[in-house]
């Protein structure tokens, strides 16, 4: 086995894991918003774990389209991977603290404003709620 097969084959399964959290993470957000009865124009924001942007950014735009909804709201998903970088399950309670100390531009929570917590945790542990602030 030459080294390019290797790398393919390591290649391939991470693709596989990449391809099996997108859908996880989609359906635990799709089950939660649904035990709750709350639909998915009523999200105020998504604090999503944020290992890789581009993965969460098509896990929240499938989301919509699973509700027929094209246009993803403006700021519905903040994003802090780029300035902390991976903080893992982390991600989701440094976003809302950074939010309400007022400390990430354009984004707010207000009394009653409903929002989705979903992350994924070390031995691919992946859950989601729906909480009404």
């Amino acid at each position: 086995m030459g080294l390019s097969y290797l790398f393919f084959k390591r290649l391939l399964f991470n693709i596989r894991v990449l391809i099996i959290i997108f859908l996880v993470k989609l359906l635990a957000m799709k089950s939660a918003m649904d035990k709750a009865g709350v639909s998915i124009e009523e999200i105020s924001k998504i604090f999503i774990h944020q290992a890789n942007e581009k993965l969460d950014e098509g896990v929240v735009k499938r989301l919509y389209r699973l509700y027929k909804i094209k246009e993803i709201p403006e700021g519905i998903m903040p994003m802090s991977v780029h300035e902390l970088g991976n903080s893992s399950v982390a991600t989701v309670p440094t976003l809302l603290d950074l939010i309400k100390s007022g400390h990430m531009e354009d984004h707010e929570i207000n009394k009653g404003d409903i929002v989705i917590f979903a992350s994924v945790g070390a031995g691919m542990h992946i859950n989601a709620i729906t909480y009404k602030y």
